[in-house]
């Protein structure tokens, strides 16, 4: 079994630091990574004795406060009980826009997504939404978004509460400047270089002259990820659960973030 974090493991790490402090995290569907920094979030507050997370998992049995599904999510927004929250996207450009939609001219697209459901208005309700998408390459990180989903920005004199807080990737993470408004490069995952970041990127993006490298978790914090949150997250997404514990003991092989 591998005694230093993963890649994915470092992808998982890195949303838990992004959650500290918050009181309630909501992940929508097909998001195993995300859920999992929560989950893990929740577990390092409990060993530090801070205040217990909740964490609502939408397609969790065990992990959703909900009984009536987006409905109650939407409602629980709108009230400021949910602190944080993920979106992702087929393209996602360098003011936080999100395009859910399709690649092409609306409406003959070339390429059709399913739709932006609620995203537009959970990025104006939840103050700490989090940009994630595994895949970082220029099809996805792109200059400017083929369908604007949800809005990153708004004009002054819109009133939103909610809006970009982070962009976490396969390759690194970034936070958001609302004041400029634009990414900055927070640090580069082990392995990437600010070159490799520059070209695998449509946007402009603010950063260091030699960017840091993501923290790796310590023993503890790995061990809790390894252990609990793992048990935990195999109730929503036993496949993802069972090939990331295969390739922490080394019997499939990693993929390889392009």
């Amino acid at each position: 079994m591998s005694t230093s974090a993963i890649a994915r493991e470092i992808l998982i790490v890195s949303i838990a630091r992004l959650l500290h402090g918050t009181r309630h995290v909501a992940v929508g569907a097909a998001s195993p990574i995300p859920a999992a920094g929560a989950m893990l979030a929740r577990a390092l507050a409990e060993a530090a004795d801070e205040p217990r997370l909740r964490i609502s998992i939408l397609g969790s049995v065990e992990h959703n406060f909900f009984t009536n599904g987006s409905a109650e999510l939407f409602d629980c927004a709108g009230q400021g009980r949910i602190d944080a929250f993920f979106l992702g996207g087929g393209q996602i450009d360098g003011a936080g826009n999100v395009n859910l939609v399709g690649v092409g001219e609306y409406p003959e697209m070339k390429v059709r997504w399913p739709g932006s459901f609620g995203s537009a208005y959970l990025y104006f309700t939840i103050p700490r939404v989090i940009l994630f998408r595994e895949e970082h390459t220029p099809r996805v990180m792109v200059k400017s978004v083929d369908f604007i989903s949800a809005p990153g920005t708004s004009a002054p004199d819109v009133w939103r509460k909610g809006g970009p807080y982070a962009l976490s990737s396969g390759r690194g993470l970034f936070i958001f400047d609302k004041d400029k408004p634009g990414f900055r490069l927070q640090s580069l995952h082990p392995g990437q270089t600010l070159s490799e970041m520059r070209d695998a990127t449509g946007f402009e993006f603010d950063h260091d002259e030699n960017p840091p490298e993501t923290a790796p978790p310590d023993a503890p914090t790995l061990a809790l990820l390894r252990g609990r949150v793992l048990d935990e997250l195999h109730e929503t997404y036993p496949d993802f659960a069972a090939g990331l514990r295969a390739a922490i003991h080394g019997t499939e092989p990693q993929e390889v973030t392009k």
